[in-house]
């Protein structure tokens, strides 16, 4: 973490694909438990170390292997799913948290971007998805709830049932990120928003963010959105993710293309 004139200036670094994985999620969730009380951090801005992708999704061996995501004693009570764990967790923090998107999110990573109080886009480089339920599932990490509360009920439904890819133009125009940026202009605009916000001060910040959460009339619902995961057939679900891991899903080559190669062995005879 870098941290200047109140603003933390973090970098996802987890190769070699920025993998939400069982690394990466304690690893965001022990900083989101220490920065709260951390005074001297007024802004939070996370960008990726990896330039092609911003988080790439959440880890396909989840679903091959469900104990890797298995429920554990660092979770709130009443909390069974680790991921929403760690985006509310991330919402709920007194700083003002910007996504600095200069590459991929999909699945859990864009559910993380959703999760932030801001995100910008470098036009021609990033991309934001929900390819779930090209794998038999569905956004269960707050997804279903963040983007419905962001874009609206029938975009979200496009987004999510359709699993199409969202280039940042798009993404401004439906509301997923705040603007679409040139690339070589984005890395100046949000340090100069988030060293403008940090120079506020933490009282007025938490004011006005009370203030706008208090005037969303959207409630978001994870609790629904974690019990429909019992409707699932598992079975079906893992032999899908073999099938994907196979075919190149989580290699770089294969997540560059990820939408045209989870295509390709849906349609396979």
């Amino acid at each position: 973490m870098d941290l200047q004139h109140g603003v933390a200036t973090v970098a996802i670094d987890n190769p070699p694909l920025n993998i939400l994985d069982a690394k990466l999620i304690p690893d965001l969730r022990r900083f989101a438990a220490q920065v709260r009380d951390d005074d001297t951090v007024q802004v939070i801005v996370f960008e990726s170390a990896d330039p092609e992708f911003f988080i790439a999704h959440g880890d396909m061996h989840f679903l091959t292997d469900p104990t890797l995501l298995a429920p554990d004693d660092t979770l709130p009570p009443g909390t069974s799913n680790a991921i929403q764990a760690l985006n509310e967790e991330i919402r709920a923090l007194p700083q003002v948290t910007i996504g600095k998107i200069a590459g991929f999110a999909r699945g859990g990573g864009n559910e993380f971007a959703m999760a932030l109080d801001m995100r910008f886009a470098a036009i021609g480089k990033s991309g934001q998805a929900q390819p779930e339920t090209l794998m038999g599932i569905y956004p269960g990490g707050g997804g279903t709830q963040y983007m419905t509360s962001l874009v609206g009920r029938a975009r979200s439904l496009e987004l999510i049932l359709g699993a199409g890819l969202a280039d940042a133009e798009l993404a401004e125009r439906y509301g997923l990120v705040n603007r679409a940026l040139p690339a070589d202009e984005l890395d100046g605009f949000v340090a100069a928003l988030a060293r403008r916000i940090a120079g506020l001060g933490r009282t007025v910040i938490g004011i006005v963010k009370t203030a706008v959460d208090a005037a969303d009339s959207t409630k978001t619902d994870l609790i629904t959105e974690s019990s429909l995961a019992s409707r699932l057939s598992f079975p079906e679900v893992m032999a899908l993710a073999h099938k994907l891991l196979a075919a190149g899903v989580q290699t770089r080559e294969g997540e560059l293309r990820l939408e045209e190669l989870v295509t390709e062995v849906l349609i396979a005879p």
